[in-house]
């Protein structure tokens, strides 16, 4: 057999497409536009093309974006105050601090000033208890897409067993919060995992968070299952640059019901999911209910 390849880019744009909808119903009936704000501290090139994208797609969807660019050398001081301005001003709906920040800076100090109803990484301590505890909350933007992904494939993932490789606080735990939301029996793998091909051969879904190349193989994956693979690696290949998943994707494609590609299956729904968690944060935060996103 081979797998049904899931198509990131194409879910993220239907993403994209009802963030834009909602937006302009808010427009429309309320008058309210939300609106992002982006911290960037320092000249890291990959975090200037980062939010370069974010800000082009927050304008796209119809909302306003705000860029903070500030220097190296601020000082965590400077950023804390910035995020507490940030966290009084009533026209701003998100707020995202882009990691990694300078080393001289406390990312978690920082990270747990957004107000938790603008936090729209998901990243704040009080937006992960919300979580745990199943109540309403910003929730992580590349574990909520690779959980939308998965229904893609199967609305219903109710009772189905899933693994997640990877215990990290941005990916694998609350994406194992999420699927047990969904109902799914969640297995939690990690790099102390005794005999962790067998456990992977358990999954009904297996989503792969680990950040090292091709871990997973193709005979670790079960007949059918849906794989999700969260992992990014760039690797030097037949003296190429070349991105890969954490899933041996040639081997998996032929045992696998379906599986995201890398690049094009999860990394596109991050930047959707940023956008709407924004317009419900928006929406929230004016009392205007949930939005159909």
């Amino acid at each position: 057999m081979s797998a049904e390849i899931i198509d990131g880019k194409a879910v993220a744009a239907s993403v994209r497409e009802k963030v834009a909808q909602a937006v302009a119903s808010l427009k429309e009936k309320h008058g309210v536009q939300p609106a992002l704000a982006v911290v960037l501290v320092g000249e890291d090139p990959a975090s200037q093309v980062y939010v370069r994208n974010k800000g082009v797609a927050t304008e796209k969807s119809g909302m306003r974006s705000i860029e903070h660019k500030l220097p190296e050398t601020t000082s965590e001081d400077e950023v804390v105050a910035l995020v507490r301005k940030l966290n009084d001003d009533d026209t701003v709906d998100g707020i995202l601090v882009q990691l990694p920040l300078p080393k001289h800076i406390a990312s978690d100090r920082v990270i747990n000033e957004i107000h938790p109803d603008k936090d729209v990484d998901g990243l704040t301590e009080v937006n992960a208890g919300r979580l745990i505890l199943g109540k309403p909350g910003l929730v992580p933007c590349t574990p909520q897409g690779s959980v939308i992904l998965a229904k893609t494939v199967k609305d219903n993932l109710s009772g189905l067993n899933a693994v997640v490789v990877g215990r990290s606080i941005l990916v694998g735990k609350p994406l194992s919060m999420l699927l047990l939301a969904e109902n799914c029996t969640v297995t939690m793998a990690h790099s102390r995992t005794q005999d962790l091909a067998s456990v992977c051969r358990e999954a009904d879904i297996l989503c792969a968070a680990v950040g090292i190349p091709r871990l997973i193989k193709g005979d670790w994956v079960k007949k059918g299952a849906i794989v999700i693979d969260v992992g990014i690696n760039r690797i030097e290949e037949d003296g190429r640059n070349r991105l890969v998943g954490d899933v041996d994707y040639g081997e998996a494609m032929d045992v696998a019901g379906a599986i995201t590609p890398v690049p094009g299956g999860v990394g596109p729904m991050t930047i959707a999911c940023l956008l709407r968690n924004t317009v419900i944060a928006g929406a929230r935060r004016r009392g205007l209910g949930e939005v159909d996103v």
